[in-house]
């Protein structure tokens, strides 16, 4: 689909109208359950109509008419919810005097996207249902589109949507942002729901393809209204940083055929200069301003990377002090396989392997692809070729991605063949895919 004109694309405008006109709507109706459903109603009618008719005066006024039509059609034709019907025919608008015609804007212009936002990361959720709300709610993104982002049926991605909002009804959560002494951890929740949707986009989890460039696309362009929303929350910025400096690199991640391409052999003129350059400038600016969070911190690492002319030039103490203070601050196994990492190629391979051995228990990442791959390429530097090749074995019978199990067969299979070792940019191959 296009848009008219040179103008943002139809897909666009439409992504950025939908939180605003499911905001006007639940205000409106007082059902955010049956707003969310008339809007992606609406959303598809004009997919279809704008392309064909061009533009409305005033699309979102368009959006709201449409969508408000459509609730009052589903209450009047539930004659067994008379109940219902009575409530939502108290808070409908008389048509004649308050409803916008379509190519007018009254009464549609308070933007409620960051409420929305919030109300699809709301606590009673899990993670992955909020990730799905987001998506289609906010990010406007079809039930079959964001099935397809997941490789799930349709179908459970619908129910799973439908569970959400019920969840949410049934919470009885009024439609407003949250009380101010609410607001840090409802912040955190959403963060972290946007930080998944960006990972999945990036390395998707399953499947034949490396990335989803458009969901990250999408949830860059998210965290982007996010922080001008809340512009002095430093994480806001920080997770916003952290995106644009690893989306950056998305071109060169891959090959002609969709292989892997680790960090250390990538094209850097391929990266995204401007998104480098924004993001760089972003968290320069917000690590002084404190308090210094864990997307703060990872952000300031993938800066590292993204300025080193060459994979040589990388500063790896810079990038390992990083990681221990984000090791204090946000103590977890992936971060310590990254500083691990880190370690290696600063006080050499065996400093690493002793980091990674302590990571392989139960608790942490035992048996876990991951832990396989790092410590594979660790012994790859070490020389130590059997086991090396037993690992990049394990890991590449573990990747549920496609793309990562072919890289890591091929690295089997080159060990296996070839009499000399790789002693030197090995190691960033995990730390690409898990460090950013």
């Amino acid at each position: 689909m296009t848009g008219t004109g040179t103008g943002p694309s139809v897909d666009d405008l439409l992504r950025d109208l939908a939180p605003r006109v499911v905001g006007v709507l639940t205000r409106r109706f007082g059902d955010f359950y049956a707003a969310e459903d008339a809007v992606q109603e609406a959303l598809l009618a004009a997919a279809v109509q704008w392309p064909e008719q061009g533009l409305p005066h005033h699309p979102r006024a368009w959006l709201v008419q449409v969508a408000a039509r459509r609730m009052t059609e589903q209450v009047r034709s539930e004659t067994a919810r008379r109940r219902r019907e009575e409530t939502v025919a108290a808070r409908e608008p008389d048509d004649r005097r308050t409803a916008p015609a379509a190519d007018e804007d009254g009464g549609a212009d308070r933007d409620d996207s960051l409420t929305v936002l919030f109300l699809c990361c709301h606590p009673v959720l899990s993670p992955a249902a909020a990730v799905a709300l987001t998506l289609r709610s906010v990010g406007g993104l079809t039930t079959a589109e964001i099935a397809r982002a997941f490789m799930v049926p349709e179908a459970t991605m619908g129910q799973r949507i439908s569970r959400a909002k019920q969840r949410i009804k049934a919470s009885g959560v009024p439609f407003s942002m949250p009380a101010a002494e609410e607001l840090p951890h409802r912040l955190d929740l959403v963060l972290h729901v946007l930080y998944l949707v960006f990972n999945e986009g990036y390395a998707v989890s399953s499947g034949p393809d490396l990335q989803r460039t458009d969901l990250s696309r999408e949830a860059i362009r998210l965290a982007r209204s996010l922080h001008r929303a809340v512009p002095d929350s430093s994480e806001a910025a920080g997770l916003l940083a952290l995106m644009l400096l690893t989306h950056a690199r998305s071109a060169a991640r891959t090959g002609p055929d969709g292989e892997l391409v680790p960090l250390a052999e990538q094209d850097r003129g391929r990266w995204d200069a401007a998104a480098v350059a924004e993001g760089t400038a972003l968290i320069t600016a917000t690590l002084p301003r404190g308090p210094v969070g864990p997307y703060q911190l990872q952000a300031a690492i993938a800066a590292v990377h993204d300025e080193a002319a060459t994979a040589e030039e990388t500063d790896w103490p810079q990038i390992l002090a990083l990681y221990g203070v984000l090791e204090r601050l946000a103590d977890n196994p992936v971060v310590r396989l990254n500083r691990a990492v880190a370690a290696a190629m600063v006080h050499g391979p065996r400093t690493g392997l002793d980091l990674l051995a302590r990571l392989d228990t139960p608790d942490a990442l035992a048996g876990h692809q991951r832990l396989y791959a790092a410590r594979a390429h660790l012994e790859e530097m070490a020389g130590d070729r059997q086991a090396a090749l037993a690992d990049y074995r394990a890991a590449a019978e573990r990747a549920t991605n496609l793309s990562e199990r072919h890289y890591l067969t091929l690295r089997a299979a080159r060990l296996s063949t070839d009499p000399s070792p790789r002693t030197g940019s090995a190691a960033q191959g995990p730390a690409a895919r898990a460090g950013r």
